[in-house]
């Protein structure tokens, strides 16, 4: 496909990246020319330097001839006109990022009103991801089924005592053959080898026939579950800050914001009237003790820098807050994120590029996908001739780093593969990866 990005920040590249990991030809604009000078050096793109709230410069650019045009510059209402003129000179398809809370209660209406396909929000996005992990805990109650014959299900390592220190591979025995296709530790997930050692605290994602997933549910279905939920911390009242109080709030959960802008503070204070809003340096301890850091169920850190993110989760981590989430942007930090022990990272450019990706694979990418933690994703993707993936044989393909096949669904049989089994056009593929992979995966069954 021909796609055409507005944008060369985060999203933008980050999507430009994946999307020429499938094969799709990319021509990136942006008004900023260092940028785009940049991206080129970096990528296999065509780049254009234009203002893309001129219609004039995207009838030039040839947009009628892309198959998708994706706004994501900084300005909402600029995202939302640019894919107004891409559709009007003729181009199928438009994504608009659009991240204003005032804009989310009427997203149906701006995407009829400029005729926008999809929208993503990354703020949004990020904080229903966390809001999710820590109300549900990324439980899949009773297996999560995602086709006919083949279930995924969360398991603790500390609920089967017996495989704690032990390899994966020897751990599968126990586990009535299932695989353990992701292991979530320390608040990161990862895809583990055969001699990984399961440790004390893991969450396990196993995956396998439906009978044997559901008994093992079952099984485990008695013993205790977690505490509750009742207080929560987040310091940062920006978009992603405002979206996740409005969510906790909203089933019953006690929240405190600290936010050291007054006219932010005024402005949440406004409209999430049920949240407790502090205006103050998050980074502050004493500030924080004050404020009963250490009587808070969960502490998630949400201000707009990295940076401070890293310090105030660390602090937080520290005084013994059971739940710390940690918002990143930037992927540099993963050396640092790897030693913090929090409960969840999470990276919203991670999870709107697998938005955007998902929504672009459209029916043809199955009917299953599922984020966990923020960090990577199940899905079900059909297999069509002449994909890299089709024909033949995993160990020959070479699986890249971040990506497993975990279930292959042949007609009515499901398959845990090997590395001899050959992947068939028509069979549906049940993937785990990464969404900082989302290149690989997309190479891997790219046309």
């Amino acid at each position: 496909m021909k796609i055409a990005i507005a944008g060369a920040g985060k999203l933008g590249m980050s999507l430009a990246e994946a999307l020429l990991g499938g094969g799709h030809k990319i021509t990136l604009i942006d008004s900023d020319e260092e940028l785009l000078r940049q991206a080129g050096d970096r990528l296999d793109l065509y780049t254009a330097a234009a203002n893309v709230k001129e219609r004039g410069a995207l009838k030039d650019l040839r947009v009628d001839g892309c198959d998708i045009f994706i706004s994501c510059v900084e300005s909402d209402e600029l995202n939302m006109i640019a894919c107004r003129f891409a559709k009007d000179l003729g181009c199928p398809a438009a994504i608009a990022r659009v991240r204003a809370p005032e804009h989310v209660d009427q997203m149906h209406d701006l995407m009829r009103c400029f005729g926008i396909d999809h929208i993503v929000n990354p703020d949004l996005a990020c904080a229903e991801e966390i809001s999710k992990y820590l109300t549900q805990k990324y439980s899949l109650k009773g297996g999560g089924f995602i086709v006919e014959g083949a279930a995924v299900q969360e398991v603790s390592a500390d609920a089967v005592p017996q495989i704690r220190g032990m390899e994966i591979r020897n751990a599968a025995k126990l586990l009535d053959g299932l695989l353990i296709g992701a292991i979530s530790r320390d608040g990161k997930i990862s895809i583990p080898s055969g001699c990984t050692i399961i440790e004390e605290g893991d969450l396990l994602y196993v995956i396998g026939l439906r009978g044997k997933v559901a008994a093992l549910a079952e099984k485990l279905s008695s013993q205790e579950g977690r505490p509750q939920l009742r207080r929560a911390m987040i310091a940062g009242g920006g978009k992603t800050g405002y979206f996740l109080a409005r969510l906790l709030l909203d089933k019953g959960i006690a929240v405190k914001i600290i936010e050291r802008d007054k006219e932010r503070c005024a402005y949440l204070s406004q409209n999430l009237e049920k949240a407790m809003v502090l205006c103050g340096d998050a980074t502050d301890m004493a500030l924080l003790q004050d404020e009963n850091l250490d009587g808070m169920d969960a502490f998630i850190a949400a201000t707009g820098y990295d940076e401070e993110n890293l310090l105030v989760s660390l602090s937080a981590k520290k005084r013994g807050v059971r739940d710390v989430v940690t918002r990143i942007s930037r992927r540099n930090y993963d050396s640092i994120t790897d030693a913090l022990g929090v409960s969840m990272i999470v990276n919203p450019v991670d999870i709107c590029t697998a938005d955007v990706l998902r929504y672009i694979k459209g029916g043809s990418g199955g009917e299953f996908f599922r984020i966990i933690q923020g960090q990577a994703a199940f899905s079900d993707i059909q297999v069509k001739k002449g994909m890299r993936i089709a024909e033949a044989s995993l160990s020959e393909l070479e699986i890249p780093k971040g990506v497993l096949i975990a279930a292959v669904c042949r007609g009515r049989d499901v398959l845990i593969p090997n590395g001899r089994t050959v992947i068939e056009p028509g069979d549906r593929v049940i993937t785990l990866s990464m969404l900082s992979s989302a290149s690989a995966l997309e190479s891997l069954f790219s046309l």
